[in-house]
């Protein structure tokens, strides 16, 4: 959900300071402030979908779930993001005492858009890939049934695609599972000749 048109420079304790009174988020890579556009319909959807799942079985083992309000910060400062859904199931680590910087999630997810894709596929892994705590990358499409998910093997990232709406997505890091059938619920999808509504079971 960035937009990264409108660029500018602060230090890491700049940023946190003027992003705890801003009425507008933005992200921060290394110095450079990213500012962050609206969500489409489908994104929402998707967002909240893959948020309630998650929420739903890992509720009684103690995990949390956030959506896209909570920053993760990455090396102190080096970088700040809102990821559209967050996880952690060890005890949530935050970067100070306001306890609005999650720095130690398991599991993260982004939803795709035309502008945000290769931002998302690129410079957000590569910093990503620095929380040692992160375990799984799921990156979902928006307007087609297209779910690359990126789990940690040792020093490797091997990535599993989910393209047909009868998968099931496993997230073996915190034991939970991810119906596309209930992602994609309500969004309207590309095929290959027309546009369709998925219903759900």
């Amino acid at each position: 959900m960035s937009s990264i048109a409108a660029r500018t420079y602060l230090t890491p304790e700049e940023y946190i300071a003027s992003e705890r009174k801003a009425t507008l988020k933005s992200e921060y890579l290394s110095g450079e402030i990213v500012a962050m556009s609206g969500a489409s319909l489908a994104h929402n959807l998707i967002t909240m979908n893959t948020a309630n799942q998650l929420y739903n079985q890992l509720i009684e083992n103690g995990c949390r779930v956030f959506t896209g309000d909570m920053r993760v910060g990455i090396g102190a400062g080096i970088s700040y993001f809102y990821p559209d859904v967050s996880v952690v199931c060890d005890e949530p680590r935050f970067e100070d005492d306001v306890f609005d910087t999650l720095i130690n999630p398991q599991v993260i997810v982004e939803v795709l858009s035309t502008s945000t894709e290769n931002y998302d596929r690129g410079e957000k892994f590569v910093r990503y890939r620095q929380l040692e705590s992160l375990q799984e990358y799921i990156l979902i499409s928006q307007d087609r049934v297209q779910i690359d998910h990126y789990l940690r093997q040792g020093e490797q990232w091997i990535l599993s695609e989910f393209s047909a709406l009868e998968h099931v997505l496993s997230l073996v890091s915190i034991g939970a599972e991810l119906s596309l059938n209930q992602i994609y619920r309500f969004v309207e999808l590309e095929t290959d000749n027309s546009l369709q509504a998925t219903r759900s079971v």
